[in-house]
């Protein structure tokens, strides 16, 4: 199995880089400069010169705060780009797994979201994923659009690496307590992508595995509870600690408002592909000890 996937620095790429590894998966990643999404006219030229058996489009504009400044490239990334992925793979005739977010909402329901519920995007990030979603849908009826939330893993930049270099600086941190979520490690994100490609590859004409899906880890918190958690796994292991206050979204003001319930079901996903995330504080000892290992190595190396 070949799979192409768009990116080459985030983290759920390179988590998707580590385990088709283990797995013995043929994983090409491509980025700029033969891949460009703010020039989406590079990307069906990219992808088809691979000949993947599939392709995952995990590159995105993602900072949602400055993406209220720059609408039009933020487009231009996240549904032109993904718009282009997905033609390229119609024209291979593969499916394409395109990644999104809880952004999608505006967090104001009391459950978690069902991919049926209404979308209300709360700025450009959460609109611009949403116009992806549906011009991936309209490109490539050989889809899979799988909505995740919170990830964080021992790469790029994620509110766990965040906390951590936080408490190397300060004793205690103010951590917004009223957003309720799933933390999600992007290492359990990897092997979701890879099992829904195999059930595409397995059943090209199994309808109900395509559309849109939920995938997060297990349980629920909210960020203080989950700063709290990475702190303690992070002590345990010799690294960073400090006190986590939790405050009101209204005491930490941001550009663009965050959904209060980001909460996902995924219980769609688990019926029809099998796939299962594990509960998140079951993931995130193995996440932190990585991280803190890795600092500590560098932390020598600069010593």
């Amino acid at each position: 199995m070949r799979i192409a996937v768009t990116g080459r620095n985030g983290q759920i790429v390179q988590s998707l880089v580590e385990r088709a590894a283990a797995a013995k998966i043929d994983l090409h990643t491509v980025a700029r400069p033969e891949l460009d999404l703010t020039r989406p006219e590079t990307v069906e030229v990219a992808l088809m010169v691979l000949r993947p058996d599939a392709i995952v489009n995990a590159a995105a504009y993602t900072d949602v705060d400055l993406a209220e400044s720059e609408p039009s490239l933020v487009y231009r990334i996240n549904e032109k780009g993904a718009e282009a992925a997905a033609r390229a793979a119609a024209k291979l005739a593969i499916p394409i797994v395109q990644l999104s977010t809880d952004y999608v909402f505006d967090g104001n329901l009391d459950r978690p979201y069902r991919e049926t519920d209404p979308t209300n995007p709360l700025g450009v990030y959460g609109c611009s994923k949403l116009a992806g979603e549906r011009a991936v849908a309209i490109a490539n009826d050989n889809h899979v659009i799988l909505r995740t939330a919170w990830a964080y893993s021992p790469f790029s930049r994620n509110f766990a690496r965040t906390m951590l270099a936080l408490a190397r600086e300060q004793r205690q941190l103010s951590v917004v307590g009223d957003q309720r979520g799933t933390p999600t490690c992007a290492f359990d994100i990897a092997d979701g992508i890879i099992t829904a490609i195999r059930n595409l590859l397995d059943r090209p004409s199994a309808q109900e595995l395509r559309g849109i899906f939920h995938m997060t880890g297990g349980g629920e918190t909210n960020w203080a509870a989950f700063a709290t958690a990475i702190l303690t796994a992070s002590a345990a292991v010799g690294g960073p600690s400090a006190r986590v206050i939790p405050i009101s979204t209204a005491e930490y003001p941001t550009t663009v408002r965050r959904p209060a319930n980001s909460r996902l079901d995924n219980s769609r996903l688990a019926d029809l592909h099998g796939i299962c995330l594990p509960h998140w504080q079951q993931s995130l000892q193995g996440c932190i000890d990585r991280i803190v290992a890795a600092s500590a190595s560098i932390d020598v190396s600069v010593g």
